[in-house]
C-alpha cells in the first residue's frame, strides 16, 4: 500500500499553536507529515527577521512529540527556497504527496487566476495534476468551483497569524497565548523580533527540577552524582544535565541537540572546559549565563565518491592515513589559499573546540562564543612557518586530498572516524546549535585563564 504523505511548508516565523493543530489534524489523516520551514524567500524578506538557527529551534520545539510528524530543515540549512514542484520531486519516492495549502491560495481557481496558477513555478501543471490538502478557517469558505481538481480539506479555528504575533512582540503586546510555552520562553530569552540582532549569550533562571541526565558510566563519581538526580528525571526536561568530562558532553550534544533543551555540564573529569563544578540545584533562582553555540556542518566525499554529512561541536580534521605526509589543498570561501599544505593533517575548530585538539596543535584558544573559526595545521612542513589562522564565523573551509592513492587522508568529526576521504568541506551550520548554561565562578572565562596560566 502506498504511503500517504502530507507536505506542510511555511515560514513558521514564529511557529504557533495553530500550526501544531494543523499538523495534529494531518497526522490523523496521513501516514506521514513533513514540516518544511522555508529558507529565504525572494517575495518575502521577513523570513530573514531572525537567524535561521533560531527559526529551526522554534520549529523543532513547536512540533516535538507528534506521532508521524517530522521536521525537515534542508531549506534553512542550505539557505534555499524550494519551490512546490521541487518539493514534490523530492518526496514522491517516499509516498503519495499531498501539498498543504491555505484556502486563500485557491481563490479564483475556477477562472484560472488563483495564486497557485498565476504565481507559482509550474503552477498550472501543479493545479491540474497534484494533490492538495486545503486548510479552511471559519467564515473563509472558498467557492466550490475554485477548488483544485484533486483536493481534500480540513477546517481549523481562526488563528492569529505569524506576522500579527511578530507585530505584538515588537510592540510589547500580549502574544504568549498563541504560542507553546517553550517557544515563547525561547523568544523572550533571545529577545527575538524586537528589531535588533540577537546576542550569542543571554541569561536564564533555572526554576524547575526537570532533567534529562547523561553521565559517563565508566566514571564512579559521575554515576554517584547521576543517582542523586534520579528523582528529577523527566520526559519533558528543562535541562539536559551532563556529568563527566568534555568527551561526555560531546556525546550528549550529538545525541540530544535536536531536542532544543539547554545543556548543563557537571565536571567529574579533568579540566572540563564545557562543564561546571556544581549541580543545577545549587544555583536555582540565580540568573546564569547561557550561550548559544553553533555546530559545524561537515560535507565529506569518500574515496569512492559517496557523500557523507556530519555535525561537529568542537572540530573536524583530516590527517594522514599512512606513514606518508599528507598533501592537502586548502580552500577558503571558494579560493585556494594553500595550493599544497604538506603536514600530518589540518583542522577546523569552533571557539568551543579551540581549547582541545586545536590548542594541542599550537593554536591560541579563543574565548567561548567568539564569532570565528580556527584553521590549524599539524606538524606543518610546507609552507614553512605557516601558523594557525583565525577566520570569520561564516567562512567555508575545504580540504582536498592531492594524492589520495599514495597519500590518503582520513577524516574525523568530533573525534569520530569517518574513513578515508577525498574532500572535506566545513562551515558553521545554519540550523544546528546548542544552548549551554554556565555557573559562575566556574565559567568559561575562568577555565580559559586556567589553561593559559597553569
Amino acid at each position: 500500500m502506498v504511503k500517504r504523505l502530507a507536505v506542510f511548508g511555511d515560514s513558521f516565523n514564529p511557529p504557533h499553536r495553530n500550526h501544531r493543530a494543523i499538523a495534529e489534524a494531518l497526522a490523523e489523516r496521513f501516514d506521514e507529515v513533513r514540516i518544511v520551514p522555508c529558507g529565504p524567500r525572494p517575495d518575502n524578506p521577513r523570513t530573514n527577521d531572525v537567524e535561521a538557527y533560531h527559526r529551526a529551534a522554534m520549529v523543532d520545539m513547536n512540533f516535538a512529540g507528534l506521532d508521524r510528524v517530522r521536521v525537515d530543515l534542508f531549506d534553512l540549512e542550505q539557505k534555499t527556497f524550494t519551490q512546490t514542484h521541487e518539493l514534490e520531486r523530492r518526496f514522491e519516492m517516499i509516498g503519495d504527496v499531498w501539498h498543504v495549502i491555505d484556502a486563500d491560495l485557491a481563490r479564483g481557481g475556477g477562472r484560472g487566476v488563483s495564486e497557485i496558477q498565476t504565481h507559482w513555478e509550474s503552477g498550472t501543471r501543479l493545479w491540474n495534476e497534484s494533490k492538495f490538502l486545503v486548510v479552511q478557517r471559519p467564515g473563509g469558505a472558498v467557492d466550490a468551483a475554485d477548488w483544485p481538481p484533486n483536493h481534500a480539506w480540513i477546517e481549523i479555528p481562526e488563528p492569529m497569524s505569524s506576522s500579527e504575533i511578530r507585530s505584538r512582540i515588537f510592540h510589547r503586546e500580549a502574544y504568549r497565548g498563541e504560542l507553546l510555552p517553550r517557544v515563547a520562553d525561547y523568544i523572550e530569552r533571545h529577545r527575538l523580533y524586537l528589531g535588533s540582532p540577537s546576542a550569542r549569550s543571554t541569561r536564564i533562571r533555572l526554576s524547575e527540577r526537570r532533567f534529562e541526565v547523561c553521565f559517563d558510566e565508566r566514571n564512579s563519581d559521575a554515576a554517584k552524582l547521576a543517582a542523586q538526580l534520579d528523582a528529577y528525571r523527566h520526559a519533558e526536561p528543562e535541562l539536559i544535565v551532563v556529568i563527566g568530562g568534555d568527551g561526555t558532553m560531546l556525546r550528549a550534544v550529538r545525541q540530544h541537540w535536536r531536542r532544543r533543551v539547554p545543556f548543563f555540564g557537571v565536571n567529574t573529569g579533568h579540566l572540563g572546559f564545557l562543564l561546571n563544578d556544581v549541580l543545577p540545584m545549587d544555583v536555582e533562582e540565580v540568573e546564569l549565563p547561557l550561550w548559544h553555540l553553533p555546530l559545524l556542518y561537515v560535507d565529506l566525499e569518500n574515496e569512492d565518491g559517496a557523500a557523507q554529512k556530519a555535525l561537529a561541536f568542537n572540530d573536524t580534521w583530516v590527517e594522514r592515513a599512512t606513514g606518508q605526509t599528507a598533501w592537502i589543498e586548502v580552500g577558503v570561501d571558494g579560493h585556494v589559499r594553500l595550493p599544497r599544505l604538506v603536514a600530518d593533517g589540518a583542522l577546523i575548530a569552533t571557539s568551543a573546540g579551540s581549547t582541545a585538539y586545536a590548542r594541542a596543535m599550537g593554536a591560541a584558544p579563543m574565548p567561548l562564543g567568539t564569532p570565528a573559526l580556527l584553521l590549524v595545521g599539524s606538524n606543518v612542513l610546507r609552507p614553512a612557518y605557516w601558523r594557525p589562522v583565525v577566520l570569520p564565523i561564516d567562512t567555508e573551509v575545504r580540504f582536498t586530498s592531492l594524492d589520495p592513492e599514495k597519500r590518503p587522508l582520513q577524516a574525523y568529526v568530533d573525534g569520530v572516524a569517518h574513513g578515508n576521504i577525498r574532500r572535506l568541506i566545513a562551515r558553521v551550520s545554519n540550523t544546528a546549535g546548542v544552548e549551554m548554561v554556565f555557573a559562575p565562578p566556574h565559567d568559561p572565562g575562568a577555565k580559559l585563564a586556567a589553561i593559559q596560566f597553569p
